[in-house]
């Protein structure tokens, strides 16, 4: 098991960095538990039929991903040994080691984790959508955790596009790196709304009627069933990258917008 290195910071209590060797670091940090109202309100600009009813949530505490997953971070762990497929090196359309990782599909993430798992001998995992949207909004309840509009100095989206009162912005056409913007939510998240769409562990269901409401993934019987993304992406305009907006896939796709970030159970000590 690697050493688990607790840090605290000014504003967000607790965070430790899980090291991938000795030249990469994957920063977790600790997401609070508590209470939220999953899903968008029925007067939310372009908001979809998906995204409700409104539900409230009840979110154990648990360490995510201060960015999605890099590419320096993924080629450390698809090096270590096998546990159910083999991962690619290098799939990523855009190369750069601090570019988020790309055309990795949900099972190519659930090696990723089962990996790292193995390696750090802790239960790393895709987050819940739950979790997800929980940690995305940091206690919003705007559109967007920067408020009820966005711009291309805060995310990575397709700018020709604008939402409510927004300014039209730039069209970066590629994905940038992690820590472009410098610029998180309360929770001390980054990146969470465009660069690249983030895979959940749910399957996916087209209301929340019947929804969890404990944070926990709402899984059915088909295993190879789509799955839930997230967080839109640089390919699309600002609508899908809203707190509350939910996209899907089939397990095995793969695109140049789709990546993840990784969660991981709070060590009880803290």
């Amino acid at each position: 098991m690697t050493e688990l290195v607790i840090h605290r910071e000014r504003k967000q209590a607790r965070y430790f960095v899980e090291k991938l060797g000795d030249d990469v670091g994957l920063d977790m940090i600790l997401v609070p538990g508590g209470r939220f109202t999953m899903g968008s309100p029925d007067d939310e600009l372009e908001r979809a039929g998906d995204e409700g009813p409104q539900h409230e949530v009840t979110v154990s505490a648990f360490f995510m991903g201060r960015y999605p997953v890099t590419q320096a971070q993924w080629r450390f762990v698809a090096e270590l040994p096998q546990v159910k497929q083999e991962l690619s090196l290098d799939p990523s359309s855009f190369k750069g080691d601090n570019r988020p990782i790309e055309q990795v599909s949900w099972y190519d993430a659930v090696e990723f984790c089962a990996r790292l798992s193995s390696y750090t001998g802790r239960p790393y995992r895709l987050p819940s959508e739950a979790e997800w949207e929980y940690a995305c909004r940091a206690g919003t309840t705007t559109p967007f955790y920067f408020g009820k509009t966005l711009t291309t100095d805060l995310a990575n989206y397709d700018g020709r596009s604008t939402y409510d009162e927004g300014s039209t912005g730039e069209l970066r056409d590629e994905t940038t790196p992690v820590d472009h913007f410098g610029i998180a939510n309360t929770f001390g998240l980054c990146d969470m709304h465009g660069n690249v769409y983030e895979w959940c562990q749910d399957h996916w269901h087209g209301s929340y009627e019947g929804a969890p409401i404990d944070g926990s993934a709402w899984l059915s019987e088909d295993e190879h069933a789509s799955r839930v993304l997230r967080g839109g992406s640089w390919f699309v305009s600002p609508r899908p990258c809203r707190s509350a907006c939910r996209n899907l896939n089939t397990p095995d796709s793969r695109d140049s917008d789709i990546g993840f970030r990784v969660v991981c159970s709070a060590p009880r000590t803290l």
